[in-house]
């Protein structure tokens, strides 16, 4: 029984167990160590404080979408190797995920109210991605982490100067995100053309400027 093979129901109620925990309970044990621990926790003053905890809890949300992304793929990816990928990417996420979430709590904010809606909206178009093709699929990890790397340069230049562990963060994440997006087009993703992205970042911008509110 213990090496009995997962029907389809099986990967779906995996799938809907690792949903409600992500968006409903605490962040799973990091993997790695946070980039934050060890750093010396800065005086903000509390305009700062807020804007770190708005753009922690837009990185957090960020993190929510992506575990969605890569969970509704690895469900509907066609080959082994690249639904085993798939996990992977979003294990390594789930570091990033937990530290967003380590801050937010250590700034005395909250994560979004809207998670449960990103996780369905994003977990619905990795499945649709992957139903249609792996390389589509893996072109959209490609096209979502560089999108996502954008995101992050800019919030580095938006965070108090001052926020030293949020900052050390994000740097870690920049440089994580830029490696998944280069390892996804290496396995072959398909590149987006430009109006592709343009939609995306429409759609990225209307979850980030809700995020940092609620």
């Amino acid at each position: 029984m213990a090496n009995r093979q997962l029907s389809g129901l099986d990967h779906i109620l995996t799938q809907l167990d690792q949903g409600l925990r992500t968006v409903l309970g605490n962040a799973p044990s990091p993997q790695r160590v946070s980039p934050a621990a060890g750093v010396a926790e800065s005086e903000l003053s509390e305009q700062e404080r807020r804007q770190a905890i708005g753009l922690m809890r837009v990185n957090h949300a960020g993190e929510i979408c992506a575990q969605a992304l890569y969970q509704g793929q690895a469900l509907t990816a066609k080959l082994p190797e690249v639904g085993a990928q798939m996990e992977h990417a979003a294990e390594e996420e789930i570091d990033h995920l937990a530290w967003c979430e380590e801050r937010i709590q250590e700034l005395g904010g909250n994560t979004s109210a809207l998670n449960p809606l990103w996780y369905a909206m994003s977990f619905g178009i990795g499945a649709g991605a992957g139903l249609i093709s792996d390389k589509l699929s893996l072109g959209f990890v490609a096209a979502t982490e560089e999108q996502v790397c954008t995101h992050l340069e800019k919030h580095l230049e938006e965070l108090p100067a001052n926020d030293s562990k949020s900052r050390a963060i994000v740097e870690q994440m920049l440089d994580d995100e830029a490696r998944h997006a280069q390892t996804a087009l290496d396995a072959g993703g398909h590149r987006f053309p430009a109006p592709a992205k343009k939609l995306m970042t429409l759609v990225s911008a209307a979850m980030t400027g809700s995020s940092y509110r609620l």
